[in-house]
């Protein structure tokens, strides 16, 4: 059998030694773009039989110029820099790993919430300064009895509602795609969308970004919200109208905003989310954790060899 020649488009770690390993079984050659543009990652990947993604846009375009490809691996949980519809015209599988990094980033957004629940980032900041003033941060209220509203009922806020449950959080979620069991199962409230911003004093954003949910918290959104809520970002910038975002803020009508992601990353040094007390931001750091990357790696390559290998992948995904 010939050797498997498979493209790396970019990739985050510091080596793919893990990913080598999962492709022992198959005989491979590995080829790295020398940039994540559509040129250097067609140099390397026309002729590949998989591609291994990260970050790189895989469009409709670049995919539809691809001569042999079986299979692309995603390294992540995201898909939407990957034209689905064009994969699927090619014939081409394509894998992600929906479960790699659910309890980073479950902590890190349940992290988040009481920071800003507790104000700690402005806390430290007076400390710092030289300020030992409690009246520079109050009003703080009591976490129990509060609402946590979970937008989208994935992997991920499965595994936040307990931990929010273990502060005395009372959580809801809005997914039209969850089954009632499963929210029974959770001991979680479903509820409309409207009812989550009404009732909600803290909100998690938790959708897929789909053109049907991006910007689904514009400004419609947080005229619902109660005065005061506070919202927390970990799954995809653009779920947030950032402009809105920010008039809410300004008005005081949204009590701060914590966010792992923003529309444009990096966030612009001139930011308007920059330099405000109410606002935690930290840069795309919630799916991270040594041991997260590791089974990321291994996953996203081992199923990629299980294409290549005439067998079905663990984590397909479809175009819809």
């Amino acid at each position: 059998m010939p050797r498997f020649l498979i493209a790396v488009t970019d990739s985050v770690f510091p080596s793919l030694d893990l990913a080598k390993a999962a492709l022992k079984r198959i005989d491979f050659e590995l080829r790295m773009a020398k940039s994540a543009n559509a040129d250097d990652i067609l140099a390397v990947a026309r002729d590949a039989d998989a591609i291994l993604v990260t970050y790189a846009k895989l469009t409709g375009d670049l995919i539809r110029q691809l001569t042999r490809c079986k299979a692309i691996g995603r390294f992540g949980l995201g898909v939407d820099n990957i034209d689905l519809p064009a994969a699927a015209e090619k014939g081409i599988t394509v894998s992600y790993v929906p479960d790699y990094c659910i309890h980073e980033v479950s902590d890190h957004a349940m992290a988040m919430l009481l920071a800003l629940a507790r104000k700690i980032p402005l806390s430290n900041k007076l400390v710092q300064g030289g300020r030992w003033e409690m009246p520079a941060v109050v009003p703080i209220h009591r976490l129990t009895g509060r609402v946590l509203g979970l937008v989208g009922f994935g992997n991920i806020p499965r595994m936040l509602a307990p931990k929010a449950k273990a502060f005395g959080l009372r959580v809801v979620t809005h997914d039209p795609f969850v089954k009632p069991d499963a929210l029974k199962a959770a001991g979680v409230e479903g509820v409309s969308f409207d009812r989550l911003l009404a009732m909600s004093d803290f909100i998690s954003v938790h959708a897929p970004l789909l053109p049907a949910t991006r910007d689904l918290l514009n400004a419609a959104a947080f005229g619902k919200m109660k005065k005061g809520a506070l919202i927390v970002n970990t799954a995809r910038g653009p779920l947030i109208d950032e402009a809105a975002l920010i008039a809410a803020l300004d008005s005081g009508h949204l009590g701060g905003a914590a966010l792992d992601v923003v529309t444009t990353e990096p966030l612009a040094k001139d930011s308007p989310l920059l330099g405000r007390d109410n606002v935690i931001l930290t840069p795309h750091t919630g799916f991270y954790s040594v041991e997260a990357l590791q089974e990321l790696q291994t996953k996203c390559a081992s199923d990629v060899a299980r294409v290549l290998s005439g067998e079905p992948p663990v984590y397909p995904i479809k175009a819809k």
